[in-house]
């Protein structure tokens, strides 16, 4: 077991456990195993007795493997090792307390990225960022705003935004292999010829509504050409967005040739079609009705893997 310089104070550092208890405390189990040296010895939860075991947390997050105790308290064989029972007792609740403690941090959720930038720096299959909307998504238009940039090839196929619920696609916005960007509504997707997604920091925007199906990308402030997609489409709400990866399935199997690497800064998403100043002001940088299903500023999100929020210099 290794010392702490506070009694009551507890940490977890990698995957080593430090727990602290009162002075009184560790005197009794000292006393406890000197008196019963030629019994059962106290049963300690080292660190070869505990196992992690990888669980996919909720909102699409995985959280850090859960600690499991496999240690089993002592039966004590004579009214003397009633102490020593106690202490164990003891001794194992305050593990069990910091294990609990340790889960909740693992699995925080964390609100706001004003002035910040996500760097998604590697092509893995476990990093990726869970956004918890304001409100469900339960769409009949939206507007989706975000600056990308990323080294990754052209031909490389690239997720940009994720939205999936139990059984489909709901709203998908991709860099195609082809260097097309793409959207997908539970279905086949509605593909644009865009300027490339580069190494500096792009401004896109897309915009659909169900009405008439009208669809369009926006770069820069400047609007493609219109498409009708799916009109009289709704969106599902009751889904997982994620950026960074493309669930195949809710909650999982994500493959790392289909990651996205490089930053995402300013995301925002609105449940009505922005007007054309609006989103050139957003582009500007200019002051805009904040995002109500998504608000940079204000967002909560969940980070998993190697994810890095740094400073947007």
């Amino acid at each position: 077991m290794m010392s702490c310089d506070k009694a009551h104070r507890h940490t977890l550092i990698g995957e080593k456990m430090c727990v602290c208890m009162s002075a009184s405390d560790t005197q009794q189990i000292k006393a406890a195993s000197l008196r019963s040296s030629h019994t059962e010895p106290i049963v300690s939860a080292s660190d070869e007795q505990l196992t992690s075991r990888p669980v996919l947390g909720g909102k699409g997050t995985r959280a850090r493997g859960a600690l499991v105790s496999q240690t089993e308290l002592a039966t004590p064989r004579n009214k003397n090792n009633n102490k020593m029972h106690v202490n164990s007792a003891r001794f194992s609740l305050v593990v069990l307390g910091v294990i609990g403690w340790s889960m909740t941090l693992s699995s925080a959720t964390q609100v706001g990225l004003s002035d910040k930038v996500l760097v998604f720096p590697y092509e893995t299959d476990f990093s990726f960022v869970a956004l918890i909307p304001q409100k469900e998504m339960g769409l009949r238009a939206f507007t989706l705003c975000m600056r990308v940039a990323t080294e990754l090839p052209e031909e490389r196929q690239i997720i940009l935004f994720a939205y999936r619920t139990a059984d489909y696609d709901e709203l998908n916005v991709w860099r195609e292999k082809d260097g097309r960007v793409s959207f997908y509504l539970s279905g086949d997707g509605c593909f644009f010829h865009l300027p490339p997604i580069t190494t500096f920091r792009t401004s896109l925007c897309l915009t659909w509504e169900s009405r008439t199906g009208l669809a369009a990308f926006w770069v820069e402030g400047k609007r493609s050409t219109y498409q009708v997609y799916k009109p009289g489409h709704t969106i599902r709400p009751k889904g997982t967005v994620l950026l960074g990866q493309d669930p195949d399935k809710h909650l999982g199997g994500l493959e790392a040739v289909q990651s996205f690497v490089g930053e995402v800064t300013d995301l925002n998403m609105w449940d009505f079609v922005l007007s054309r100043s609006m989103i050139q002001a957003w582009h500007y940088g200019h002051k805009v009705p904040k995002g109500n299903i998504f608000d940079w500023g204000t967002m909560e999100y969940e980070l998993s893997g190697n994810v890095m929020v740094v400073d947007d210099d």
